[in-house]
C-alpha cells in the first residue's frame, strides 16, 4: 500500500475524528466515549509530531502525543495516540506511522514514549513492539468501561538517541 505520512493539519481534523470515533466504537482502543472538538484536542497534544498516513487522497490513520507530565523532569516524557482506520488495518499504515512518530518525537527531544493498550488489541501490541516498544507492566482493573473493569498494558520505548 502506497501510504504518504503528513503533518497533521486544521483540515483534516474531520478524518482524523471521524477515525478516532471509529476507534471508540470498537471498544478495544480507549477508555473515551467521545472524540472532542478540535480545540479541546489540539489543546492537549504536543503541538510537534501530530502525523496522518494517507493513501490515495485519503487520510487512513493518525498519531500524536500528549505530555505525560507538566512537571519539566518529564519534558522528554509523551504517552502515544494512535489510530487506524477499520478498512486499513493490517495493511503497514499503523507501523508507518508510528515510525514515523519515533523519529519525530527524538526530533523532539522526548527520550521515553509510553503506550497504554488493552491486553485484547493485540495487533497494536504487536505494531509497538515492531517500533521498539516493550511491555513494563500490566495494570489491573485500573478503570471500568461499560460497567466492565479492564486491564491496561503499559509500553514503553526508550530513545537510542535522546537522552543518553
Amino acid at each position: 500500500m502506497d501510504i504518504a505520512i503528513e503533518t497533521l493539519q486544521l483540515a483534516d481534523w474531520a478524518c482524523v475524528r471521524a477515525i478516532y470515533l471509529e476507534g471508540i466504537a470498537t471498544g478495544q482502543a480507549t477508555f473515551e466515549q467521545n472524540a472532542p472538538d478540535w480545540e479541546t484536542w489540539t489543546s492537549k497534544q504536543l503541538p510537534r509530531c501530530r502525523l496522518i498516513a494517507r493513501h490515495e487522497g485519503r487520510v487512513i490513520g493518525w498519531a500524536a502525543l500528549t505530555p505525560y507530565s507538566t512537571r519539566a523532569v518529564y519534558a522528554g516524557v509523551a504517552e502515544v495516540s494512535l489510530y487506524v482506520a477499520g478498512d486499513a488495518r493490517g495493511r503497514g499504515a499503523g507501523r508507518r506511522l508510528l515510525a514515523a512518530l519515533v523519529e519525530c518525537s527524538e526530533a523532539a527531544g522526548i527520550w521515553t514514549l509510553q503506550a497504554g493498550i488493552f491486553p485484547e488489541n493485540g495487533a497494536s501490541v504487536r505494531v509497538h513492539e515492531l517500533c521498539g516498544f516493550r511491555v513494563v507492566g500490566r495494570r489491573d482493573r485500573i478503570g471500568q468501561m461499560n460497567g466492565q473493569w479492564r486491564d491496561v498494558l503499559l509500553l514503553e520505548r526508550r530513545s537510542q538517541k535522546v537522552g543518553l
